[in-house]
């Protein structure tokens, strides 16, 4: 949450979180939803919820799972309340044609801000029906430009800013140099499938200029393995 991290660059510290198979998929070749980690990821994942100011993902995230993005832990949510805040982080998805449901789970379930950004493309009367259960960024004119996003979320006092997919959402953050941490579970199974969604896809970077990481920490959990990485070249990371 912001009272624990401040920086001076014109975006929040943003870090993707993610479990993944042992061969980097995160969903099977359906794009259905499958359990990778174990409780103790679980609570990990929570822990990270409550200490973030809101957590992101894509539309084809809440098309496919319909996550509520909620702290699950009574003693988190608490905690929060305790110290001035939601008892959940503010939940934003990036949704260039606002075709977020008005029924989903990120909308209609727990308490704190709801944010839906959009383009220019996306329809008026979709906005409007948006507009009635959260915030509305219009950022971008084809398609949500992160940049201005991430600015915006900034403006609104975002200092810490989770990402939980999906891989495409990933990959276009990373390849704008906008991730500084990337969290990931690796667990013990084998998902396969060319066409199953991994931790990143998108159109993939050159070889001259793939991102590089540097390892920070790693433990076993559950029957897998829980790595965190820094992104060395992201747009001034230094700033943290």
């Amino acid at each position: 949450m912001n009272e624990k991290r401040t920086n001076t660059c014109n975006r929040p510290f943003i870090f993707l979180n993610a479990a993944v198979s042992a061969d980097g998929k995160i969903s099977t070749k359906e794009r259905k939803q499958v359990k990778i980690s174990g409780d103790s990821d679980f609570e990990r994942v929570d822990e990270l919820k409550k200490d973030s100011d809101a957590v992101m993902v894509g539309i084809g995230t809440v098309l496919a799972d319909d996550p509520s993005l909620t702290i699950k832990s009574e003693n988190r949510k608490k905690y929060r309340k305790d110290n001035g805040f939601d008892e959940n982080p503010a939940r934003i998805v990036v949704d260039s044609n606002g075709r977020t449901p008005i029924d989903a789970d990120i909308i209609k379930k727990g308490e704190g801000k709801r944010v839906i950004a959009v383009s220019k493309c996306a329809p008026e009367e979709k906005i409007k029906t948006l507009e009635k259960k959260a915030e509305v960024i219009v950022a971008g004119n084809d398609k949500v430009d992160l940049k201005i996003l991430v600015e915006k979320l900034k403006d609104m006092g975002i200092e810490k800013l989770m990402v939980e997919g999906g891989s495409n959402l990933n990959w276009s953050l990373l390849s704008l140099k906008l991730v500084d941490e990337i969290h990931a579970f690796i667990g013990n199974l084998i998902i396969g499938g060319s066409t199953a969604p991994s931790l990143v896809d998108g159109s993939g970077f050159p070889e001259i200029d793939m991102l590089k990481l540097k390892l920070v920490d790693f433990e076993q959990m559950d029957e897998g393995l829980l790595v965190r990485w820094q992104v060395k070249n992201s747009e001034k990371s230094e700033c943290f």
